[in-house]
Formats: structure tokens, C-alpha cells, sequence
């Protein structure tokens, strides 16, 4: 896929990853506008409507789109999936290169504090948390330290001090109570630190990654594109271990 280099780039940012996600559309780096998910619709109902609404309200057309980026999780599994199969079937029929995302780093972005490490989690149900650590590399760019997983919170604290290695972390959360309400938290208040409540209206900040990893063309082929659940969906769970799930 080729990317048409116009003197701005349109891009459509799509992120279906929990039941707070949003739609963006950008010139460049530029957010022309945002739509978030605020109806208990489906995204199957609601998507595509609000990015015909989206690029109506920017007056734009559907194939001034020069590439589409799009969230690939970690997130729930339908969402996530509704999102990338959307846009797989897209870039098929227009020849137009996607662009895949970490939401995590997406809110990790928002992280604006000279800490050396950034810390970024959003509530995953079960008492869990999807979590991922980032260091501050050359000029502020995030370098992600292992893998992003699904874990409960106070395992991602005492993984994350001891990584960091005695250097200052910025927490930052769509769930900032998922961490501050457990005890261990209290160890970390008492040496200054604190969680950043960060906006779940994530479909900017993954644009603007988007704009990025496209400036340097790492796009992701259709066919290899893929989510990033980090947890296994229960059906899977269940067929894997042999205990085939009953059917409804």
C-alpha cells in the first residue's frame, strides 16, 4: 500500500477498545474533530454512522482519507475487534495503508512530568488492570520496558518500582482508583508521587501516534493485522483447556 504524500495528511483514528471510545479525524498532527462513544450502542451500530457524522462535520469526504489508524487493543474483545475488522475492510477496498496503536501508549502520551519512567493502566475487570511501563528516551519519545499484560494492581506497582530501579515513575489512568485504593499504594504516596487522571477519550492521542509511525511508513498489512487482547477471550480460555463452553 502506498500512502498519498498531499501537502496535509488526512488521517481517521478510530478506538473501540472499552465502552469510553471515540472517533478522530486530524490533518497532520492537527485534531479537526473528535467524536466520543457517549450512546450504549454497539459499536457495530454506532460506528460507522459517527464516522459518516465525523467527516460530514469536518467537511470532508470518506476518500480524502490518505490512512487509517486504529487502536488494536488491549481492550474487550468485541470492541477491539469490531474496530480492526472495520478498518481491514477498508484499506481492502481503497488501497489505503492502516496504521495499528497501543491505547496504553495512547494514554501514556498524556503523561506531560519530567519523571523518567511512565506508567499507564486502564481497569481490565476481575480486579485486574491493563498496564504497561514506558521509558523517556531521546527527546521524551516513550519506549515501552517489556511486555503490556493484563495483571492485578498491586502486582504492576511492585513490578514497575523495582524495573524503574529507584528512578521517579508517573502514573497515569482512565482508572486511577484501580491502584490508589489498594494498600500498597501508600508506600508510593509517601514519596511524593500520585496518578494523573487521564482523558478516556482516546482517538486524538492515537492519531497523533498514528501520524507518526506513518511519517516513518510503518503501516501493518490487512492480513497481518491483529488485536492485542493481552487476555484470552473465556471462550477461548475454555475450548484451549478442554472444557468446550456450553452452547447458549
Amino acid at each position: 500500500m502506498v500512502l498519498r504524500y498531499n501537502p496535509r495528511m488526512f488521517l481517521l483514528a478510530l478506538d473501540t477498545c472499552d465502552a469510553r471510545g471515540s472517533v478522530a479525524v486530524l490533518r497532520d498532527n492537527e485534531v479537526v474533530r473528535v467524536l466520543p462513544h457517549d450512546s450504549t450502542e454497539d459499536y457495530s451500530v454506532w460506528l460507522l454512522p459517527a464516522i459518516e457524522q465525523i467527516l460530514a462535520a469536518s467537511s470532508a469526504r470518506f476518500q480524502d482519507v490518505d490512512a487509517y489508524v486504529a487502536a488494536a487493543g488491549p481492550g474487550s474483545f468485541t470492541g477491539v475487534r469490531v474496530g480492526l475488522t472495520t478498518v481491514k475492510a477498508w484499506a481492502e477496498v481503497t488501497g489505503k495503508p492502516i496504521v495499528s496503536v497501543s491505547r496504553l501508549e495512547a494514554l501514556a502520551t498524556q503523561a506531560e512530568g519530567p519523571q523518567s519512567y511512565v506508567a499507564a493502566f486502564a481497569n481490565a475487570q476481575r480486579n485486574q488492570i491493563y498496564a504497561a511501563l514506558h521509558r523517556r528516551g531521546a527527546k521524551a519519545a516513550l519506549e515501552r520496558v517489556g511486555e503490556e499484560s493484563v495483571i492485578a494492581p498491586d502486582k504492576f506497582l511492585a513490578w514497575t518500582v523495582q524495573r524503574a530501579g529507584g528512578q521517579t515513575i508517573e502514573w497515569i489512568s482512565t482508572d486511577p482508583a484501580m491502584l490508589t485504593e489498594t494498600e500498597a499504594w501508600q508506600a508510593r504516596q509517601s514519596v511524593g508521587e500520585g496518578v494523573r487522571t487521564g482523558s478516556p477519550i482516546l482517538a486524538p492521542a492515537i492519531g497523533r501516534l498514528g501520524y507518526r509511525l506513518a511519517l516513518e511508513k510503518r503501516f501493518t498489512d490487512p492480513l497481518a493485522l491483529d488485536a492485542n487482547y493481552v487476555r484470552r477471550s473465556d471462550a477461548e480460555v475454555l475450548w484451549k483447556d478442554g472444557r468446550n463452553p456450553v452452547p447458549q
